[in-house]
């Protein structure tokens, strides 16, 4: 601690340096700082698109689902992504016994066009591959396509242990597909997913039985590949069950009543600790300035999404920044009745409290990763600003206000 203190004044100033930075960065309006990264919001609050797609599982093996719910979800993620929509959010739902794809598109407003360029179920299908002239590539669409796989799965080469893509097709895909690989030993054959490559392999040899295996892929790949395959071969059709569009006024005005609720519920925390704590309370209330302008800098720097329910997650933890404030000045106040020096109260305070603080945001931590880990993005966004806010409210805390009790008390007697 005797390093910190000699330089108190120096990390003092960088810390707030770094405050007045970040209000720049994070001001809307500040057009420097919206061109180098702008604001992302939510859904919620930049109005746009809500689309519910139910999958229909009942003639998928129950061992095969959920890579099935994971390919789709991957297919459709890469059609919105050539929709051009920033930062779509593409989740899998459960309703009941029913398995849904949620498509969150923030910022589009037509949903009808949404809908046309989502599309329906994915279409797998084999193609040759011919060099044409100049060396480019042509594809040949054969008959083949996911209607007659029977799915995908990850196997291991017996020999070498090495990752490998096991598919198989029915009997009259297996026909098919030995018809094929007859005509092109030695040739690469291709598989698209939505007329996006997906792999192709070289045919080593004529496959007969409906079954064969890719290889020379890594574990990653595989899964990928897997996902992907069965997303475009099972029999689990979509189909559009809920649509809303939502108003880009609407979510202006919800922000709009969220920042004055921010602004509001700080002051009257702020007016709190000042009429309690006195001196001690303006140095707490300074600290806590400090802290919302560098959370909303890594908020913005780290480009998370932020939605009502994250704001909300945001405001709460104002509120409890100030909480490990109070614990450390009522030990204060207790070791200066003891008649301690103004510095060794100090001390003992910020050292007794610690456990107190450490203990609450560590169950405040668990909380927000069990809401993070098993809910929806809507509840996502607020367990992520609420741990995000009480990890750097652990920083303003412990360090920023420390530093300016040491830098402006130093020859006065605590209040």
């Amino acid at each position: 601690m005797g390093v910190m203190r000699k330089y108190s004044g120096l990390l003092l100033a960088l810390i707030v340096a770094l405050a007045v930075a970040s209000g720049f960065f994070v001001y809307p309006k500040s057009e420097w700082s919206n061109k180098w990264q702008p604001w992302r919001l939510g859904l919620d609050l930049a109005g746009g698109a809500h689309l519910v797609y139910r999958v229909d599982l009942s003639k998928v093996n129950p061992s095969d689902q959920q890579s099935v719910l994971d390919g789709l979800r991957d297919v459709i993620e890469r059609r919105v992504n050539l929709f051009g929509v920033s930062e779509p959010q593409v989740y899998v739902a459960k309703s009941g016994e029913n398995s849904e794809l949620v498509v969150e598109l923030a910022g589009v407003t037509s949903v009808d066009q949404a809908i046309k360029n989502i599309g329906e179920t994915p279409i797998l299908d084999f193609r040759e591959v011919e060099e044409g002239p100049s060396s480019t590539i042509n594809y040949v669409y054969t008959n083949l396509t996911g209607q007659y796989m029977t799915g995908a799965q990850l196997t291991y080469n017996q020999t070498t242990g090495a990752p490998e893509v096991a598919i198989s097709f029915n009997e009259e895909g297996g026909k098919i597909f030995e018809k094929i690989t007859e005509a092109n030993i030695g040739k690469p054959l291709a598989i698209f997913l939505d007329n996006g490559l997906v792999s192709a392999p070289t045919v080593q040899n004529k496959i007969s039985g409906g079954s064969a295996v890719i290889n020379g892929v890594s574990l990653a790949e595989a899964k990928d590949m897997i996902q992907r395959f069965n997303a475009g071969a099972l029999p689990a059709p979509i189909s559009l069950v809920d649509q809303m569009s939502i108003s880009p006024s609407l979510g202006t005005d919800s922000l709009k009543s969220a920042v004055w609720a921010g602004f509001l519920g700080t002051l009257l925390v702020m007016l709190f600790m000042v009429g309690y704590y006195r001196k001690l309370g303006i140095f707490a209330s300074l600290a806590l300035v400090i802290y919302i302008l560098l959370t909303l800098g890594v908020f913005k720097i780290f480009a998370i999404t932020m939605t009502l329910a994250g704001v909300a997650g945001f405001i709460l933890t104002i509120g409890m920044a100030v909480d490990a404030n109070i614990l450390i000045f009522e030990r204060v106040r207790e070791e200066l009745k003891k008649g301690l020096s103004r510095a060794a109260a100090m001390h003992e305070g910020f050292k007794r409290a610690w456990p107190s603080i450490r203990d609450s945001n560590t169950s405040t931590f668990i909380t927000a990763a069990i809401l993070y880990f098993f809910t929806t993005s809507f509840v996502k966004g607020f367990a992520l600003n609420l741990a995000l806010g009480v990890a750097i409210s652990l920083f303003s805390a412990i360090t920023t206000t420390r530093l300016l009790l040491e830098v402006f008390m130093k020859d006065k007697k605590a209040q």
